[in-house]
């Protein structure tokens, strides 16, 4: 039988316990309040999303396959480097950031368009400056900042997909998140620019790569996507080799395809210039 002096020091034990459950209970929950990650907010994942699109390293270079596909089926086919470098030096940690670039693309097939040069200087606080060289007439002619929403190389993409849309020209809104994505709704600030109403993107809430993007038109219907078909890992960095923008008004899509990509190549400034519109840097270009 138990006496009332074991039944004291077994109550002593239980609150003792108790005490020791709530104890850890209490260290686990602060724990966990401490190391859970604040969900990043609208303005970061955009940045973050913008970043990885057209930002990663300080420079770069790819060979691209382009296939074009009316809705007959019939295919057209492309080929073109493409050289971007960032005009502002790197920070310690060799990370990127967003601020104003330089891009070169030569086309080297087919033979009507070869040694076609498309170069765009992109500037955060004002419209781009974008030439097209024609060899065959040898002409350069500056591309008007009302043309950037038009057919680059007569494919499905327009000349702002290839360098990228400006995070400042729309307002962003995250409509969205599951455990794989979150989903922005971008709506421009100049409708009167562009052609479409808004557009939605999915980005992958690991890489912040997006991977897939809807634009609505103004009568709020789909009318063109483009996806993210195939990333590798380059360099330490996750890069998208192989997409496609579909036109769903037609039934045409267009399909880019990256290989031989290369960071950090330490591209000089005077490629990007005039001057080699018509005489093109081969060394950099193979």
């Amino acid at each position: 039988m138990m006496t009332s002096q074991n039944r004291i020091k077994r109550g002593r034990v239980h609150r003792w316990m108790g005490a020791i459950r709530m104890a850890c209970f209490c260290a686990l929950t602060t724990t966990g309040l401490v190391l859970a990650e604040p969900a990043p907010s609208v303005e970061e994942i955009v940045t973050a999303t913008d970043r990885v699109a057209y930002y990663l390293a300080k420079d770069g270079r790819a060979q691209v396959r382009m296939t074009i596909t009316d809705d007959q089926g019939r295919a057209q086919r492309r080929r073109f480097t493409i050289l971007r470098s960032d005009d502002e030096p790197r920070g310690g940690s060799g990370d990127s950031f967003i601020g104003n670039q330089k891009y070169y693309v030569y086309i080297s097939q087919p033979a009507d368009l070869r040694q076609s040069v498309f170069m765009v200087w992109k500037h955060l606080e004002r419209d781009d400056d974008r030439w097209l060289y024609l060899p065959a007439l040898d002409l350069v002619k500056r591309i008007a900042a009302g043309d950037k929403r038009t057919s680059f190389l007569g494919s499905h993409y327009c000349y702002e997909d290839i360098s990228g849309r400006h995070l400042v020209a729309d307002t962003h809104e995250l409509s969205e998140v599951n455990e794989t994505y979150y989903v922005l709704k971008n709506t421009p600030k100049d409708p009167d620019t562009v052609e479409f109403s808004y557009y939605k993107m999915w980005v992958h809430k690991q890489s912040f790569i997006p991977v897939l993007v809807e634009f609505y038109d103004r009568q709020g219907e789909k009318y063109r996507t483009y996806e993210a078909l195939k990333v590798e890992t380059v360099d330490d960095y996750p890069t998208v080799v192989k997409s496609r923008m579909t036109d769903l008004a037609t039934g045409g899509h267009t399909v880019l395809e990256f290989s031989r990509v290369v960071y950090n190549l330490g591209l000089p400034d005077e490629i990007f210039t005039e001057r080699y519109l018509r005489k093109a840097p081969r060394r950099y270009l193979r």
